[in-house]
């Protein structure tokens, strides 16, 4: 088994002690989990390798962190964070962000910003939000599925939302085809979420990650000339609502603290912070 500095490699000898730490906080952890339940532990079929801290594999885990498109630090005290953080340094930055649990994400920017930083932006406070139950806002009838035959009219959307959040565009480098395959297979699960008004996307919404418990709601827009019209509430809660009672999940976001109208939003829908994420781009 390999180690470095208290961390090590997991393989599927610790399935069931990666699975009891997605279970101790299954909202925390669902974008790993997502991927761990379809592919499993090993890093070839994963798409990114698990490191642990434990006695030896097969034991209880105290500390887990996945590596791959992103950085993402689940579980772990400030001992195990920073053996993950040792281990990141031992080879090329291949993650485009570091989020997760802002506990874990804060005291490995710590340890990586020497050698990694300065980072594009660093959000440091972005509530953690779930809810389970019917919405307080009447969800919107008109918002559904995107068929596959409507991405050349959904992207743009998607683009837009992707430059306001994210600050880049998701075009550059390789001319869009890498973000056009990833929105063009989430339309293609049935997790990509629209209203269209004259063939125009005036609200947009993703299932970004969907573990077995939890389904995590991303990319919320409106279209600026229909904000403060009630457009991101209702059409929030019609994929809650898909989430909730059409695929027997629990809902959940996280969202930037400062973004008050978007908190306020998911407050009145019925969402309740039950964690805190951070989040530090590359």
């Amino acid at each position: 088994m390999l180690r470095l500095a208290g961390a090590r490699l997991l393989d599927e000898r610790d399935s069931q002690a990666v699975r009891a730490v997605f279970t101790a906080d299954k909202v925390a952890s669902c974008m790993v989990a997502s991927r761990v339940e379809v592919a499993g532990v090993d890093p070839w079929r994963l798409g990114g390798e698990l490191w642990g801290c434990g006695i030896r594999a097969g034991s209880r885990l105290d500390a887990l962190c996945f590596a791959g498109p992103n950085l993402v630090p689940l579980a772990g005290r400030p001992s195990a964070i920073r053996a993950f953080a040792d281990r990141a340094v031992r080879r090329r930055r291949m993650c485009s962000s570091l989020v997760g649990p802002a506990e874990q994400v804060m005291g490995m920017w710590a340890e990586l910003a020497p050698e990694w930083g300065p980072a594009r932006d660093v959000r440091d406070d972005q509530p953690l939000m779930a809810m389970s139950g019917p919405t307080n806002v009447r969800p919107d009838p008109q918002v559904r599925a995107v068929r596959p035959e409507e991405l050349e009219r959904y992207l743009p959307a998607a683009i837009a939302m992707f430059i306001e959040e994210v600050g880049v565009d998701p075009r550059a480098g390789d001319g869009g085809a890498g973000y056009r395959a990833r929105v063009a297979e989430l339309i293609a699960a049935g997790r990509a979420f629209a209203r269209f008004e004259g063939g125009e996307v005036v609200f947009k919404a993703e299932i970004g990650a969907m573990s077995k418990a939890v389904g995590q709601i991303q990319g919320v827009w409106v279209h600026p000339d229909k904000r403060g019209h009630g457009y991101g509430a209702a059409g929030t809660a019609a994929v809650v609502r898909r989430l909730v009672d059409g695929l027997g999940r629990t809902a959940s976001l996280y969202v930037n603290a400062y973004n008050t109208p978007a908190k306020a939003v998911y407050d009145r829908i019925g969402f309740t912070q039950v964690g805190q994420y951070a989040t530090v781009l590359f």
